[in-house]
C-alpha cells in the first residue's frame, strides 16, 4: 500500500477524534446549563443511549462482515453513517430554544450510533488493507496517531481562539468535526480500496454463533483481556486527574499544560512504537510500553515530596503519554493478526465483529473506571469541595497511580508470551493462501 493511500485512509481519524471532548466533557454541562435541563434527566438520557450503543456494537460489526456490494463491505456503512452522525452533532449542539429530553435522546442517539456505524467498519477496513505484519502496524500507527492529534487539537483550539464558554467550545468543535470529517471520509471512500472477502466456509447462522466462535480464539482472548485491563488502568487516572491537581498538588490551573504534555508525548511517540513494533514485534513493543507506564505511575507518590512536584509530574507525563501512543496504535494492529487465526479456522474474515468485541471491552472499562473510583472515594467521605484527611488523600492517590501501576504491569505480563509474532503471522497467511 502506498504512503499516499495510507495517509488518505488515516485522515478521517483526526476530525472524528475531535468530537470526543464535546461529547464526553462538555455535553452534560451544555444541556444542564445552557439548555436548563435537569442534570439527573441528562444523566439518564446519556446512560440509556450508551447502554443501547453497547448492544449495537456487535450488530454493526457482524452486518458489515456479512454485507456484499460492488462498493465493498465497509465503505457503504461509512457512507451512510457519516451524514447520520453529522445530523446528530448539529441537532445536539445547536438545539432550538425549549428543546427537552426527547430532543437530547434523539440527537445524542444519532451521533453516538452513527459514530459506531462509522468507526467499526473503518477500523475493520484498516485491518484488511494489508496482509503484511509490518504494514498493518504502519496503517494503524498513522490512523491512531491522527486520533491522538485530534484529541490534542480539540483541547488546544478553544484556548488558542480565546473561547472559554462551554457553549462556544461545543459549537466550535462540532463544526470543525463535521467540516473536516466529511471531506476526509469522502476522499477515503473514493481513493482507498475495500478488499473483497476471501471465499471460504459458509458464515455462521447468527450473531450468537459468531460470538461463540471468536470466543474460542485463544490469542484473541489474551489480547482482549490485556486490552481491558490496560483500559481500566488508563481510565482511573483520566477520571481523577483534575481532582488530584486540585486536592493534592493544589494547582488546578496546571492540569491543562500537563495534559498538553501528555497528549503531545503520545503523538510524538508514534514513530518510536512503529519502529520498535517492526523490529522487535508488536506484542513486545506494547509490553514494554505498558511496563514503562506502570513504573512511571509508581513514582507519583515520591515526587509529591520534592521541591518542584509539578516539574516532575510533567516528566512522568512524558513517559505515560508515550505509553498512550502505544496503547492507541499497537493493539488494533495486533487485532488484525488475531483475525487471521479465525480466518484460517473458519474460512471467513470477521474483522468487523472482532473490533466490535474489542470496543465493547473498552467501553466497559471506560464505564467501570469512574464508577469504581468515585464509589470508593464516596465510601470514605472524600469531598471535592471541602478539606480531606490523610485517609481520603491516600485512597485518592492509590486509585490514581497505585492501582493503575499494578494493572499496567499485569497487562504487560498477559501480553509477554503472546503467540503471534511476525513469523507466526506469516505462517498463518501462507496457510490461508494455500487453502484458498
Amino acid at each position: 500500500m502506498t504512503r499516499r493511500k495510507r495517509l488518505i485512509y488515516a485522515a478521517p481519524a483526526l476530525p472524528l477524534a475531535m468530537l470526543g471532548l464535546p461529547l464526553l466533557v462538555i455535553l452534560p454541562d451544555f444541556w444542564a446549563g445552557a439548555m436548563r435541563l435537569d442534570l439527573a434527566t441528562v444523566g439518564i438520557v446519556l446512560t440509556a443511549v450508551r447502554i443501547f450503543d453497547v448492544v449495537i456494537d456487535p450488530m454493526v460489526g457482524r452486518l458489515s462482515d456479512l454485507s456484499r456490494s460492488r462498493f465493498g463491505r465497509r465503505r457503504p456503512f461509512m457512507a451512510l453513517a457519516m451524514p447520520v452522525a453529522a445530523v446528530g452533532a448539529i441537532g445536539l449542539f445547536f438545539p432550538p430554544a425549549g428543546a427537552g429530553a426527547l430532543w437530547l435522546f434523539v440527537f445524542y442517539a444519532l451521533v453516538t450510533w452513527g459514530w459506531t456505524a462509522l468507526s467499526l467498519p473503518y477500523w475493520a477496513w484498516g485491518a484488511e488493507l494489508s496482509e503484511d505484519y509490518a504494514e498493518r502496524q504502519r496503517i494503524t500507527s498513522l490512523r491512531e496517531g491522527g486520533t491522538i492529534l485530534g484529541i490534542l487539537i480539540s483541547a488546544l483550539a478553544p484556548v488558542l481562539l480565546g473561547i472559554t464558554s462551554h457553549v462556544g467550545q461545543a459549537h466550535l468543535l462540532a463544526l470543525l468535526t463535521i467540516g473536516l470529517a466529511g471531506p476526509a471520509v469522502a476522499l477515503a471512500l473514493i481513493a482507498v480500496p475495500d478488499p473483497k472477502p476471501a471465499r471460504g466456509a459458509a458464515p455462521p447462522a447468527g450473531l450468537g454463533d459468531a460470538l461463540r466462535l471468536i470466543g474460542g480464539n485463544a490469542p484473541f482472548r489474551r489480547l482482549i483481556l490485556a486490552w481491558a485491563v490496560n483500559g481500566l488502568a488508563n481510565g482511573l487516572p483520566a477520571a481523577l486527574i483534575l481532582i488530584v491537581f486540585d486536592k493534592v498538588l493544589h494547582a488546578p490551573d496546571a492540569s491543562g499544560p500537563i495534559l498538553l504534555v501528555y497528549f503531545a508525548a503520545g503523538v510524538a511517540s508514534v514513530p518510536l512504537w512503529l519502529a520498535l513494533s517492526v523490529r522487535a514485534g508488536k506484542h513486545r513493543a506494547w509490553t514494554i510500553a505498558m511496563a514503562v507506564s506502570g513504573l512511571a505511575f509508581a513514582f507519583v507518590p515520591s515526587i509529591l515530596r520534592t521541591a518542584h512536584p509539578l516539574i516532575w509530574f510533567g516528566v512522568i507525563s512524558l513517559f505515560t503519554g508515550a505509553g498512550l501512543g502505544a496503547d492507541f496504535t499497537i493493539p488494533p494492529a495486533i487485532q488484525a493478526d488475531v483475525v487471521d487465526v479465525d480466518e484460517l479456522a473458519s474460512g471467513e474474515r470477521r474483522a468487523g465483529l472482532y473490533f466490535a468485541a474489542a470496543t465493547m471491552a473498552q467501553k466497559a472499562g471506560n464505564a467501570l473506571a469512574p464508577g469504581i473510583a468515585f464509589s470508593l472515594l464516596g465510601l470514605v467521605g472524600f469531598s471535592t469541595h471541602g478539606r480531606n484527611g490523610a485517609m481520603q488523600i491516600t485512597l485518592l492517590l492509590l486509585l490514581y497511580c497505585g492501582v493503575p501501576s499494578a494493572l499496567k504491569i499485569a497487562a504487560a505480563a498477559i501480553m509477554r508470551r503472546f503467540p503471534i509474532d511476525r513469523a507466526a503471522q506469516e505462517d498463518l497467511r501462507a496457510a490461508i493462501a494455500a487453502r484458498a
